[in-house]
């Protein structure tokens, strides 16, 4: 078909099912759509019997941000990543932090970024990386694979903050298009994930997992909300898998402000972040952060080994770094898991 429209484009994922319909394989709903329809995140289409996505570079938000922001803290520490975000989401969280583009459907405000604009405006804003961010980049896969291969023929390291619920074809094409690291958003539980998010957590530790062994650099968040995962023992279920995965994995629990349809309750106390820090720890976690606490000493890297203060941080910024060259604990020898070289 003849496309005027930059943003449509045959979605790489799908297959053919009954009667004209069509199940895209981008993420694990895996929705059957028929001829003239979208599928849950509304960013596929089906069209005369292909699937095409509405979003192809389509960007909705774009900004250097400081990799400490996506949070990467063990990963390029002090360099900037070019991020940008599309429109709508897979999950159903009530919570978003981000609804003003992941609740609206790509229908309106045209905003077209080509892959080549993109590399230009990352050299231009002296960026060491690309991030695809601020809403679910998963939807935005056709655009991702298309901007990692320029980037890592340009030299540039590649990120996604995602809630990790992309499908195994999706994830390899990631891969093999040149990802490099992935802050995954664990939201809660088993049981939290499917009553708020709608979604199976366990296909979400899957690709923690095969990334993880597929030597991508893995830190992940949880936005700790009063009365939804703030238990002791959902918290302590999810230190459980991260242990069992990788005892250096970064886990970020993050203060939670009023947002969306969850303006009715506080922001999450800071004993309520310290106390899951401390799970954390305690389960055997090396790496705990407390995030949205600006000054906070969880906002820190300190020796698992020492308790020497290795990198002090401010907000985004990096206030001291103490780790050495050969990413040791400068009092112990301890090795530190920091991958890429700092930019400070």
């Amino acid at each position: 078909m003849k496309n005027d429209n930059f943003q449509l484009r045959e979605a790489i994922l799908s297959e053919k099912t009954d009667e004209g319909r069509i199940r895209c394989l981008t993420c694990m709903r895996k929705c059957i759509i028929s001829e003239g329809e979208v599928g849950f995140c509304k960013t596929r289409k089906n069209i005369g019997g292909k699937l095409y996505t509405l979003i192809y570079g389509d960007i909705s938000s774009l900004s250097a941000n400081p990799i400490e922001k996506k949070p990467f803290f063990h990963f390029y520490p002090g360099s900037k990543a070019l991020t940008v975000g599309s429109w709508s989401c897979n999950f159903t969280c009530p919570w978003c932090q981000n609804w003003e583009i992941s609740k609206h459907p790509p229908d309106e405000f045209k905003n077209y970024v080509s892959p080549e604009q993109f590399m230009r405006l990352v050299k231009a804003y002296k960026c060491q990386g690309t991030s695809i961010s601020f809403n679910e980049p998963t939807l935005l896969l056709e655009y991702s694979l298309d901007v990692f291969r320029l980037a890592k023929k340009m030299g540039y390291y590649n990120t996604y903050v995602t809630n990790g619920y992309m499908t195994p074809q999706a994830l390899d094409l990631l891969i093999g298009s040149g990802l490099d690291a992935m802050n995954v958003d664990v939201k809660g539980c088993k049981e939290t994930v499917q009553k708020y998010c709608g979604a199976d957590v366990d296909y979400v530790w899957r690709n923690i997992h095969e990334s993880k062994k597929r030597g991508i650099h893995i830190e992940i968040t949880t936005l700790v909300i009063p009365r939804v995962n703030d238990d002791v023992d959902c918290l302590r279920s999810i230190a459980r898998r991260i242990r069992e995965e990788d005892e250096n994995i970064p886990w970020h629990v993050t203060r939670f402000h009023p947002e969306y349809k969850m303006t009715d309750r506080e922001a999450t106390p800071i004993q309520t972040l310290e106390r899951a820090r401390e799970v954390g720890l305690g389960e055997g976690l090396k790496y705990v952060y407390i995030g949205n606490v600006p000054g906070h000493r969880g906002e820190n890297t300190w020796c698992p080994n020492c308790g020497e203060l290795l990198i002090e941080r401010y907000i985004f910024s990096i206030t001291k770094y103490r780790i050495t060259p050969e990413n040791k604990c400068p009092r112990c020898g301890t090795q530190i898991p920091i991958i890429g070289k700092p930019h400070l």
